[in-house]
């Protein structure tokens, strides 16, 4: 029987969107502008990398990533951060939502103080987040991101008596879908509340590599720099956005001897590691810069279109980084049906990546639109955008 606790998890956004929109004809050609499904090239060298090492499809795959995998990840943390984490801290995922989810399995503990243990994430929210928090039986708090606190959730507001039973604070930066970044300070405080209260924060960094203008700070960085317990942080990251592989499925975590070890040990049951070719070309894409940077540099000329065609509309905030606008509306399922029906846009209702909560749904008045499409696409389809829904 499906337990009990996992009834009140929110319904996945996508199922909900499709039930809202598919028995409704679009009011025009088709624009998928919902998932954040990177379309630009990945570099043209990965399949001859694959190819060159098929032999190993024959073997099975090393749990934690084989050598090269982990010191090519390891290089790039030194690289990018300044951080030296030697490979023995750092597996390799099937994708960061293996870690996120198992990372929970494998960290939070029963009881926190003696209570059922707590776990914070902002909202909105990744699904993955919630999911984890109900497997191991730990009360999800959700803390709204809003225009008013920058889009970060502010973790130091929360009740003594709430922080006292905090096991892990998941943290998205830059986050989805608002495309806000932690900064180094706000780093700093969430440590040290961390510090106080003795929780771990998982810190889901899969968007850092796409941004506008400055190199987001990491959470691993600031922990070394003002002396946190070694296993505080637990960060993740991803060659899906930074080098548009989705579906090479290759992901990484990184954090404190003892938090590794347990990860570990849990993907040693219950893991699916990613197969031997896979990992040698992740390899040779961790190593590569190039292909980051042109990415990178399609998505800042989109973000330049948006800043454009929204330039005129109330409440438009322009992302930091990421690959999402969060668009200000009166109702986002209502603005996702008028443009599906109105111009056969496809975009998400902000509602249904957050919760409802005292302080309302953080995301009611707002639709998120991926710029993932060429850049043509993105202008003609947010500029029509713009004339359906605030014209």
């Amino acid at each position: 029987m499906f337990p009990e606790r996992f009834s009140n998890l929110p319904a996945y956004a996508f199922p909900r969107l499709r039930a809202l929109l598919d028995h409704h004809a679009p009011g025009g050609d088709i624009v998928h502008m919902t998932i954040g499904e990177p379309k630009h090239a990945f570099p043209a060298w990965v399949t001859d990398v694959i190819a060159d090492n098929a032999a190993g499809f024959n073997k099975y795959p090393p749990n934690d990533g084989c050598p090269e995998l982990l010191t090519a990840i390891s290089g790039w943390i030194n690289r990018r951060y300044g951080v030296a984490v030697p490979e023995t801290q750092i597996m390799a995922l099937n994708g960061t939502r293996e870690g996120l989810y198992n990372a929970a399995m494998a960290l939070i503990p029963e009881e926190k103080n003696g209570q059922q243990p707590v776990v914070l994430m902002p909202n909105p929210f990744y699904q993955v987040y919630a999911v984890a928090t109900v497997s191991v039986n730990a009360e999800p708090v959700f803390v709204n991101a809003v225009a008013e606190n920058g889009f970060m959730p502010d973790y130091t507001t929360l009740a003594p008596e709430v922080l006292e039973r905090v096991a892990v604070a998941y943290i998205c930066s830059p986050a989805n879908p608002q495309g806000a970044v932690a900064t180094r300070q706000y780093w700093r405080d969430l440590i040290a509340l961390a510090e106080q209260y003795d929780f771990r924060i998982f810190a889901d960094e899969c968007y850092s590599e796409i941004y506008r203008n400055e190199a987001p700070s990491g959470a691993l960085e600031v922990a070394r720099e003002v002396g946190a317990d070694p296993e505080r942080v637990v960060i993740f990251h991803s060659l899906s956005k930074r080098s548009n592989l989705p579906g090479l499925r290759s992901g990484f975590v990184a954090g404190g001897p003892e938090c590794i070890r347990r990860i570990r040990q849990l993907r040693a049951y219950s893991g699916a590691p990613l197969p031997l070719p896979l990992q040698l070309a992740a390899a040779k894409v961790w190593d590569d810069e190039a292909h980051v940077e042109e990415n990178r540099r399609l998505y800042q000329e989109k973000f330049a279109i948006a800043d454009e065609v929204f330039a005129d509309v109330p409440g438009y905030q322009s992302p930091e980084a990421g690959f999402f606008l969060w668009l200000p509306v009166d109702d986002g399922e209502a603005a996702a049906m008028k443009a599906w029906t109105e111009t056969g846009i496809r975009v998400l209702p902000g509602a249904y990546l957050s919760r409802d909560t005292e302080a309302g749904n953080p995301g009611k008045g707002y639709i998120r639109v991926a710029l993932v499409a060429p850049k043509t696409e993105v202008r003609d389809a947010l500029i029509t955008l713009r004339d359906c829904i605030y014209g």
